[in-house]
C-alpha cells in the first residue's frame, strides 16, 4: 500500500511539471492541441475534448506531454502561422520551457510547508556531534588530549564539524604512515641530516654499505585542514605531493624509534629523509563542555590516528532542526530546506558528472518509489511528502540540463536561434533530440536494472 502511495505522489509530480507548461502556454496565448497524463503506452483510464484540447489519461502515470500544432503531422496551418510553437516569441516559448521546472520547485516549496505546518520542525544537514564512549584499548592519544565522553565537537584542526561522520574522515586523512610526504618536511628533514652526517657529500646516491648514519628525531607532520566540501565527500581530499614507494614504506617502518641506521648499500640519504618524512598528523579537537554547569569552549592537546586510520572515539549526534511554529518560520523554513537539498543535487550531479559517483551506484524511479514506500511504512506519511518534495527539487534540476528532449536542451536551442537569428535546421535537431533520447531510454534501463538488483540483493 505504501509503495502505491509513493507511486501515486511522484506521479503527481510529473503531473505538477506538465501543468506548468500547459497553464503557462494558455496564458500566454500559444495553442495547445494535446494534454496527456502518464506514458503514451498501454490502455488509455480518460480522453475528452476541453476547450478544443484533447485531454487523455493513460494508464502507465509515470509520465506526461504538452502537444502543440507543430506536433501534428496533417496539419493544415500555413507555415507562418502563430498557432505553431517555433512562430511564437523567443521569450514566450522560453517562459513555457522553464514553466515545468519552476512548478516542480514551487510544488516541492509547497510541500515542505505543509510539512512545516504539521510538525513545526524540518531537518537540516546539521548535526550537534558528541563524544558516546572512548575506547581505552586505542584511545592512547585520546586520553592523553583531555577529550571526555559527553563532550560536543565543535572542530578539528579549524575546520567546523557538522556531522558525526566527519571525524571519521579527518582521521582517515589525518592517519598515521599514509605514504605521502610534503615537499617542505622532506628537504628541511633532508638538510637536518645532511647537517648530522656531514660526510656524505652526495645525498641522492646510495650510502656505503656498512656506513652507520645518525638519524633525526621524528616529528610530527602539518596537521591536515580539509575544506567543508572535503568534509562532506564532496571534494578529493589532497595528499601531500611525495609518494614513498614501496622500500621507502619498508624503510620507515624500520626506522621507526632508531636514532641510528646501517645502511645496506641500497639506500640514499633522500630515501631516508622521505622515510623519516612520513610520521603522524596531529588533529587539534576543540570543544563544548560543561564545567561547573557554564558552556566553555576548549581547545585540547593533539589527537592522532592510529595506522589504520582509527583514533579510538565512538561519535553521535543530534539532527539540528528548524523550527517552524510560525507562519514566518514556515515559510523561511521551506525555503531554507528546499535550498539545502537543491544545493546537494547539484553537488550530487557535478559528481556524477566527474566520476565520483559510479553508473553501478545509480537509483531511478523503481528505487525512489521503494525506498519512499518504505520510509511511508516506517516514519509515517509526513517523511514520504519530504522525500517527494526532495525528489520534485531532483525533476527540476535535472529537466533543466542542456541535454536535447529535455528542457534544458530545448532552452539551449532556443540560446542558439537568439544568436543566430534563425533557428537550427529542423533535420539537424531532429537527429540531435533523437540521439540524445536513446541516451535517456538506455539511462533509464540502467537505472532500472540497478534499481531491481538493488532491491533483490537487499541493498535497499
Amino acid at each position: 500500500m505504501n509503495i502505491i502511495i509513493m507511486i501515486l505522489l511522484i506521479s503527481f509530480l510529473i503531473l505538477v511539471h506538465e501543468l506548468g507548461h500547459l497553464l503557462t502556454a494558455l496564458a500566454l496565448g500559444f495553442k495547445v492541441t494535446r494534454f496527456g497524463f502518464g506514458l503514451p503506452v498501454g490502455p488509455t483510464l480518460f480522453k475528452a475534448k476541453i476547450k478544443d484540447i484533447e485531454v487523455v489519461v493513460h494508464a502507465l502515470l509515470l509520465g506526461g506531454y504538452v502537444s502543440f500544432p507543430d506536433d501534428e503531422e496533417n496539419t493544415e496551418l500555413p507555415k507562418d502561422s502563430k498557432e505553431f510553437f517555433h512562430n511564437q516569441p523567443i521569450w514566450k516559448r522560453a517562459i513555457v520551457l522553464s514553466a515545468g521546472v519552476a512548478a516542480n520547485m514551487l510544488c516541492a516549496i509547497a510541500l515542505v510547508m505543509v510539512t512545516a505546518a504539521v510538525t513545526h520542525k524540518l531537518p537540516t544537514d546539521r548535526a550537534i556531534v558528541y563524544v558516546k564512549n572512548i575506547n581505552q584499548a586505542q584511545g592512547a592519544s585520546v586520553n592523553a588530549s583531555g577529550l571526555q565522553k559527553g563532550d560536543i565537537i565543535l572542530k578539528i584542526n579549524g575546520s567546523n564539524i557538522i556531522q558525526p561522520f566527519q571525524t571519521n574522515i579527518y582521521a582517515k586523512a589525518s592517519k598515521k604512515f599514509d605514504g605521502y610526504v610534503s615537499t617542505k618536511a622532506y628537504y628541511a628533514n633532508l638538510k637536518k641530516l645532511q647537517d648530522k652526517n656531514p660526510g656524505i657529500k652526495d645525498a641522492y646516491s646510495p650510502i656505503t654499505k656498512g656506513e652507520k648514519i645518525n638519524l633525526i628525531a621524528a616529528t610530527d607532520e602539518a596537521p591536515m585542514h580539509l575544506s567543508a566540501a572535503a568534509l562532506m565527500g564532496i571534494e578529493k581530499i589532497k595528499n601531500d605531493d611525495i609518494k614513498l614507494n614501496s622500500e621507502q614504506k619498508e624503510l620507515r617502518n624500520s626506522l621507526e624509534g632508531k636514532s641510528e641506521y646501517k645502511a645496506n648499500g641500497l639506500v640514499s640519504l633522500s630515501d631516508l629523509a622521505k622515510a623519516l618524512s612520513d610520521t603522524r598528523k596531529p588533529m587539534v579537537f576543540t570543544v563544548k563542555r560543561k564545567v561547573n554547569g557554564k558552556d566553555e569552549i576548549l581547545t585540547l592537546k593533539p589527537i592522532y590516528s592510529n595506522e589504520e586510520g582509527l583514533i579510538g572515539i565512538e561519535r553521535d549526534g543530534e539532527r539540528v532542526l528548524i523550527h517552524t511554529d510560525s507562519p514566518a518560520k514556515i515559510v523561511t523554513g521551506s525555503l531554507q530546506y528546499t535550498w539545502i537539498n537543491t544545493k546537494y543535487t547539484l553537488i550530487g550531479l557535478e559528481k556524477l558528472l566527474t566520476g565520483q559517483i559510479p553508473v553501478k551506484e545509480l537509483r531511478g524511479i523503481v528505487a525512489a518509489t521503494k525506498m519512499g514506500g518504505d520510509m511511508i511504512e516506517q516514519t509515517g506519511i509526513l517523511n514520504g511528502i519530504l522525500l517527494t518534495a526532495i525528489i520534485s527539487i531532483n525533476l527540476a534540476v535535472m529537466n533543466l540540463l542542456p541535454i536535447p528532449a529535455l528542457d534544458g536542451g530545448h532552452l539551449m536551442f532556443l540560446i542558439i536561434e537568439k544568436f543566430k537569428g534563425k533557428p537550427l535546421d529542423e533535420k539537424v535537431m531532429a537527429k540531435i533530440s533523437n540521439f540524445f533520447f536513446l541516451l535517456l531510454i538506455i539511462l533509464m534501463m540502467v537505472l532500472i536494472f540497478n534499481d531491481i538488483f538493488a532491491i533483490v540483493t537487499k541493498q535497499i
